[in-house]
C-alpha cells in the first residue's frame, strides 16, 4: 500500500510528480490548515509538505503518529516546533537557497519603484490624472542601502545593489564576511543613521519579534525608504503608518505581515492599506515560477530520500547524515539518544547476529545521534528486535535495495 503524502498551500506540481514517481500517494491542497484541521487530516499521513502559513505545534505532532517528516517548501522553518519534532523523531527539511534570487529581484524592483514614487504615479494614471513631475523622484545610484541581516538573501542583495551604483552597509548579529565594498556597521542604530534605504532580511527566530518599531523608525534618516521582505512579526506596522503619515518615511514596501490570510481570495487587513508610495504584496518574494519549481523539486527530493534511503542531509532538526544511494543489500537507520557507548552496542548486536557491514555513516546533534548502516544482506528480525529494545532507541528504519 502506498504511503500517503499531504501537500498544502499550493506547492508546485513538480513536488507531486517527484513523490508520485517514487511511489507515494499524494494529496495536494491549495490552502493552509489550522491546528484542528491538521489533527483531523494527518492520521495515516507519512510525509507533510507546507509553506509559511501552516503551523506545526507539539499538539499537532502528538496527533500525527504516522508522520515521519515535514517539508517546508520555503526558506523559514519557524512555523514548525523544531524541538518537538526532533523529540518525536520527525525530520524537518526546508529550501534555504532556492528562492534567494527571486526575493532579491523583488527588493531591487521595490527600491527603484519607491525612489521614483512609481506606486503614486501609476495610481494617479489609473485615476485619469497626468502628473508629469520630478518632485520627490530620485535615482538609486549613489544612495546608501542598509541591509539588516546579511545572510543568503542579504549578501546577494548587497552584490546587485552595488552593481546599480549604490553604497551598501549592513548589520548582523553574526560574524559575516562583507561582499564587494559593503561596510559592516557596529550597531543597528549606526546603520539607521546612515542608510537612505533600510531593507530587513532577518530570520523568524522568536527573539526577532517586534525588533523594528517606533524607536527604530525614529532613528532612520528623514525621507528614508523602508522594506521588509523577511518576516511579518518583526515590524510594528502601526508605528510605520505613523511615520509615513508624518512624512518622516518617504515610502515603504512590505511583502510579509504579522497576520496573513489563510487562502487565496481571503480579505487582507493592514494599517498600511491606502497609503501613498507604499507597496503591499501578498508574500510573493519567493513566488516566481522558477523559484517555486526549484523549491518543489528540492524539498520533495529531501523527503523522498529520507523516507526511502534514510538520508537526513540538510535536515534542520535531526543529525545530518548523507549516505550514498542504496543499490544493493539493505540499510538500517538508527536514531538514538546521544550517550557514550551506543555505537558500540549497535555494532555488537550486528556482529553477534552475523551481519556483514559494508558501510556506516553517523552524526550527532545535541541530544540525538543517528547512524546509518549498510549491510551485504538483510538484517535478521532478531537483530532488529534487539536494536529496537535498546533504552536509547528513538526509532529503527529498515531499507532494502
Amino acid at each position: 500500500m502506498a504511503e500517503k503524502v499531504l501537500l498544502l498551500e499550493n506547492i508546485h506540481p513538480v513536488a507531486v510528480e517527484t513523490l508520485e514517481r517514487a511511489g507515494f500517494e499524494v494529496d495536494l491542497r491549495s490552502a493552509s490548515m489550522s491546528e484542528d484541521e491538521l489533527l483531523a487530516a494527518l492520521p495515516g499521513v507519512t510525509l507533510l509538505g507546507i509553506r509559511s502559513n501552516t503551523h506545526i505545534t507539539a499538539k499537532v505532532l502528538d496527533g500525527a503518529p504516522d508522520l515521519r517528516a515535514i517539508g517546508c517548501f520555503c526558506i523559514g522553518t519557524n512555523q514548525v516546533d523544531l524541538g518537538a519534532a526532533a523529540e518525536r523523531g520527525v525530520a524537518v527539511f526546508n529550501a534555504p537557497y532556492s528562492n534567494t534570487r527571486s526575493v532579491v529581484e523583488l527588493v531591487i524592483a521595490e527600491i527603484i519603484s519607491l525612489a521614483r514614487r512609481l506606486p503614486e504615479k501609476t495610481q494617479k494614471m489609473h485615476a485619469g490624472i497626468w502628473d508629469k513631475s520630478a518632485k520627490g523622484s530620485h535615482e538609486v545610484r549613489g544612495r546608501t542601502l542598509g541591509i539588516v541581516g546579511y545572510g543568503n538573501i542579504g549578501t546577494q542583495l548587497s552584490n546587485l545593489a552595488e552593481a546599480l551604483g549604490m553604497y551598501v552597509i549592513f548589520f548582523d548579529v553574526a560574524d559575516r564576511l562583507a561582499h564587494g565594498n559593503a561596510r559592516r556597521m557596529p550597531t543597528l542604530d549606526a546603520l539607521l543613521a546612515e542608510a537612505d534605504v533600510v531593507s530587513l532580511h532577518v530570520d523568524g527566530r522568536p527573539g526577532n519579534a517586534g525588533i523594528f518599531g517606533d524607536e527604530q523608525f525614529s532613528k532612520m534618516k528623514d525621507r528614508a525608504l523602508f522594506i521588509n521582505a523577511a518576516r511579518g512579526m518583526v515590524v510594528d506596522t502601526e508605528a510605520l503608518r505613523r511615520h509615513i503619515l508624518e512624512g518622516h518615511i518617504a515610502g515603504a514596501a512590505l511583502d510579509v505581515f504579522p497576520i496573513e490570510p489563510k487562502a487565496q481570495g481571503d480579505e487582507f487587513e493592514s494599517p498600511l492599506r491606502g497609503l501613498d508610495n507604499v507597496i503591499l504584496t501578498p508574500h510573493v518574494g519567493g513566488s516566481t515560477m522558477e523559484a517555486q519549481e526549484e523549491i518543489g523539486y528540492f524539498v520533495a527530493t529531501k523527503l523522498r530520500n529520507f523516507q526511502q534511503q534514510g538520508s537526513t542531509a540538510l535536515s534542520v532538526n535531526l543529525p545530518a547524515v548523507q549516505p550514498p544511494a542504496l543499490t544493493e543489500g539493505s540499510r538500517v537507520g538508527f536514531l538514538h539518544v546521544n550517550v557514550p557507548g551506543v555505537l558500540a552496542d549497535v555494532n555488537n548486536v550486528l556482529a553477534t547476529e552475523g551481519a556483514n557491514v559494508t558501510g556506516q555513516y553517523l552524526a550527532t546533534r545535541g541530544e540525538q545521534g543517528y547512524v546509518v548502516t549498510d549491510l551485504a544482506g538483510e538484517l535478521s528480525e532478531a537483530a532488529l528486535a534487539k536494536l529496537q529494545g535498546s533504552a536509547h532507541t528513538q526509532w529503527i528504519r529498515h531499507y532494502s535495495s
